[in-house]
């Protein structure tokens, strides 16, 4: 067995539903202290991160990934036990296999393998480690990017091992991701008697129209990378369960996904600017879950496409779609962001897995990218 299938396997054996790190980040912290990283353990309420870093000065270059899973589900729908990686035939079955553990003992491998070389370096390596990138991402590499941002260390480069890859490892990787925003919005009408609609105000029939047109709003993408931006309702609950009664209230959650040519701003007044049209009262909150950003600096992603071509002899796709990642937190400090992992066909699901031979590969990758950006020649 070589040393990431090894590390991976290690690494599955924690179970670390979010945000519980189950000691994960103690493991990858101990194999760098032992190369000479520096190590901080930042802990934000329930959240464990952890900032490592090798070198004294120059341009940063970092992997960031993260150690927390999702529950697996039902456990007798799986082939074997979740939190046991398990081989099976050319794969490694586990949760957290291809999201994102595999990658993360990818992170440790290379860094370990392209130190051993001894090489001159021209700048410095990062490892940045969540638990907190499953949930609600609140505690995690936002509030580590704050306390970076305080001590004026600032990430040139930042490799994200997210699942990217889609038949075969490399195959795809993302060079920006859209942003997020969500409303939640109560329509306040009058509950009363179906029998007496004149004494009531149902918020169903009043909130028809504005629900017509808000589904039908989109936003066009200028950058030529990302898709137009359109307005999706993800959920719509009214009623009391019974059919003789009008409605109190209707609330509505709505979610946009969006290209850096549309701000959150821009979409928030063309959403209200539909709700004020009509004689409604309402409220609405407002959540943003992440900025958009794209890549357009060149050394990135060059490094990444012609490590990918060396390893595995074919020319990644670049794409923007999917949902978002941590990888949102870093771009807005000026980092380059580039987003390679294994393959995403089995992630959240039930017999999660990877193949080994991806992992072998990404292994590869990482160290030719290391070797590319930071040897000096």
């Amino acid at each position: 067995m070589s040393k990431v299938l090894d590390l991976t396997k290690e690494l599955i054996s924690r179970k670390s539903l979010t945000p519980d790190d189950a000691g994960c980040q103690n493991i990858v912290a101990e194999r760098l202290k032992n190369i000479g990283f520096s190590i901080e353990h930042l802990r934000y309420g329930d959240v464990d991160n952890l900032w490592a870093t090798f070198g004294d000065s120059g341009p940063i270059f970092t992997f960031l990934g993260h150690t927390d899973v999702v529950p697996p589900g039902p456990i007798e729908d799986w082939e074997s036990d979740p939190f046991i990686a398990t081989d099976k035939d050319l794969l490694l079955v586990g949760r957290g296999a291809a999201d994102m553990k595999g990658s993360v003992a990818a992170f440790v491998t290379s860094i370990e393998d392209f130190l051993e070389e001894k090489p001159t370096l021209s700048g410095r390596i990062g490892v940045l480690l969540t638990s907190d990138e499953e949930g609600p991402a609140v505690d995690g590499v936002n509030k580590v990017v704050e306390h970076l941002e305080k001590k004026d260390e600032k990430i040139t480069w930042c490799l994200v091992g997210e699942p990217t890859s889609d038949n075969r490892v490399g195959d795809v990787i993302k060079i920006g991701r859209r942003g997020s925003i969500s409303a939640k919005i109560k329509v306040i009408g009058t509950q009363g008697h179906v029998a007496y609609p004149d004494k009531a105000n149902n918020p169903i029939h009043s909130f028809s129209s504005p629900l017509s047109e808000l589904s039908k709003l989109n936003w066009k993408d200028e950058t030529g990378r990302f898709q137009d931006s359109v307005l999706q309702i993800s959920n719509l609950n009214s009623g009391t369960g019974a059919s003789n009664v009008i409605p109190g209230n209707l609330v509505l959650d709505l979610n946009v996904r969006h290209s850096p040519s549309t701000s959150a701003e821009q979409i928030k007044l063309d959403v209200e600017s539909i709700l004020n049209n009509y004689d409604l009262e309402y409220e609405i909150n407002w959540i943003i879950g992440g900025k958009p950003f794209l890549t357009t600096g060149k050394e990135l992603i060059a490094a990444v496409t012609n490590s990918i071509k060396d390893v595995v002899g074919t020319e990644p796709v670049c794409t923007t779609d999917g949902g978002t990642s941590d990888g949102r937190f870093i771009a807005p400090t000026g980092a380059q962001v580039v987003e390679l992992g294994p393959r995403n066909d089995s992630i959240h699901k039930v017999n999660e897995s990877v193949r080994k031979k991806d992992l072998e590969e990404l292994h590869k990758i990482y160290k030719k990218i290391l070797c590319s950006l930071l040897s000096r020649i």
